[in-house]
């Protein structure tokens, strides 16, 4: 997948940006442009990408301001969905960077520029420099974003803020103190769009790692009265509390750490080769007096390139059952290489966590 993605964004790609660009600056020469931006040699994406930047700096207006209103006036129609898009959209990366680098002195432009930019690409990336550098006006201008009509701006107010984003450097300012941001995200816990919510969640579960008491105290408070789209939130923003059992984080989703239960499992296939799917079924049977819920999740502890492992842990389902009852759920899990988890051959440890406490399910042995 990774080397897909970085075999997408050739030379083709870059006389696209050059044609493009020169739509909103007709002095651009697209050949020279496309001779010098597509010197990739062994780069990787996001060295392409900077390579393009760098052209870039070079064929737009020297002043910054100019630049960027060159950028934004290049770029296409804002996307109507949220996924289902390839890799077409990575042309913008270099976009991206560059707004990063030479737009730091220039906050007007760059917010304009980074606000016609998430509605075609993401600038979850670009606006984490600027959250370091003016803190308090981007505070207020995504005070603003919470409210605009583009989802994806929505989104970025949450996913640009994420102090622990992944392939991010960590936003230090929020991760001391998340107060800020907390305030944005009450605003956008009810959004309409799922998309905003599921990075709200995601955030949520960011903060977990060092501010787990602040977010129990807000989920105990937004639990009240929840709909049912705030409380699919929740359950995604606590999942790595329940993962290890926090008491605080059942109750909210009204399970109990300790419920009594009987759990059992099965794995098929127990040999599978790299590129197969894993079905895991639990079954969990009531041992309780009164009705209870049961958090149902599976973990996979991955063989890692040094022979040790790293479990991921896979949703599967909460489960209401009455005394002496039982019900079975399941999943597939993928063995699909992935740009976030390169899978290796070897012997796979499997466990049911039932309201996060494990259960075994036996080994699966992975085959190259």
């Amino acid at each position: 997948m990774a080397d897909a993605l970085k075999n997408s964004f050739n030379a083709d790609t870059v006389l696209r940006i050059a044609t493009e660009l020169r739509g909103a600056h007709p002095s651009l020469d697209v050949a020279d442009f496309a001779r010098r931006a597509a010197a990739f040699g062994e780069r990787g994406l996001t060295d392409r990408a900077r390579l393009v930047s760098a052209v870039m700096r070079d064929a737009l207006p020297r002043e910054a301001p100019a630049a960027l209103a060159v950028i934004v006036r290049s770029l296409g129609a804002p996307l109507d969905r949220t996924e289902g898009f390839g890799f077409s959209v990575f042309r913008y990366l270099p976009h991206a960077y560059f707004i990063a680098e030479h737009g730091l002195d220039h906050l007007d432009a760059s917010v304009a520029a980074m606000h016609a930019l998430t509605q075609r690409f993401t600038a979850e990336f670009t606006v984490r420099p600027f959250l370091e550098r003016h803190t308090d006006a981007m505070l207020a201008v995504l005070g603003r974003w919470a409210d605009d009509p583009s989802e994806h701006v929505r989104r970025l107010v949450s996913e640009g803020t994420r102090p622990r984003l992944p392939w991010a450097s960590r936003l230090a300012v929020f991760d001391a103190d998340p107060t800020p941001v907390l305030a944005l995200l009450e605003r956008l816990r009810d959004d309409p769009s799922e998309y905003v919510r599921r990075s709200v969640a995601n955030h949520l579960n960011d903060l977990t790692k060092a501010h787990p008491a602040r977010v129990l105290a807000l989920a105990a408070r937004w639990v009240v009265d929840a709909p049912d789209a705030r409380k699919r939130l929740l359950a995604h923003a606590l999942r790595t509390l329940v993962k290890q059992g926090h008491p605080d984080a059942l109750a909210v989703l009204g399970a109990r750490a300790g419920a009594k239960a009987k759990v059992t499992g099965a794995l098929s296939p127990k040999r599978l080769a790299i590129g197969e799917s894993l079905q895991v079924s639990v079954t969990v049977e009531s041992l309780e007096a009164a009705s209870a819920r049961f958090v149902v999740d599976a973990a996979v502890h991955f063989v890692k390139a040094d022979g040790t492992t790293r479990a991921k842990v896979f949703k599967l389902r909460t489960l209401t059952l009455d005394p002496g009852a039982s019900a079975t759920v399941s999943r597939k899990v993928s063995f699909r290489q992935h740009t976030t988890r390169t899978h290796h051959p070897g012997s796979h440890r499997v466990e049911a966590l039932v309201n996060g406490a494990p259960t075994p399910l036996g080994h699966v042995d992975l085959r190259a």
